[in-house]
């Protein structure tokens, strides 16, 4: 008999307990830009998980990385506890919730260096954000694993 008992995960001296998440990444790639360096990017906000590319015409596409698992978040919640900005993301986080979905952007600049910057979806960066989606049964329970309060 299978238990519907969610699988506590725990990083960090956290655990969350939650029994399905999905995250898509994406952004656009821009003619100017290094496709390789704009993967790089959102590989620094899911190292998991597949890599789609899709046309957008005239030059430009579309990267968008899939994955699935709270695993996949781990990379993301190391940056926002490495550039100590877990308070100011609970509240963009939180703001960003839509029934069972979080939404949010990055600067893709910033995530290029491997560091994280909460922006606007669109007119803030030249270059466009990166647009991030999570889909999963108790949002709230994640923003506190994934950004807990630092006080």
């Amino acid at each position: 008999m299978k238990s519907s008992k969610p699988m506590p995960w725990h990083f960090s001296g956290r655990s969350c307990s939650v029994n399905r998440v999905e995250v898509a990444a994406e952004t656009v790639v821009n003619p100017t830009e290094d496709p390789a360096k704009v993967e790089k990017a959102l590989r620094a906000i899911l190292k998991e998980g597949s890599i789609e590319r899709l046309s957008l015409g005239r030059e430009s596409f579309l990267l968008r990385v899939k994955a699935n698992g709270l695993n996949s978040l781990i990379p993301l919640q190391g940056l926002l506890r490495q550039d100590q900005i877990r308070d100011a993301a609970r509240s963009i986080l939180f703001s960003g919730i839509a029934g069972k979905t979080i939404r949010f952007h990055l600067n893709k600049q910033v995530a290029y260096v491997n560091h994280v910057s909460f922006s606007q979806p669109s007119g803030e960066s030249p270059l466009g954000p990166i647009s991030v989606e999570i889909s999963c049964d108790d949002p709230e329970s994640l923003i506190d694993w994934i950004a807990p309060r630092s006080r």
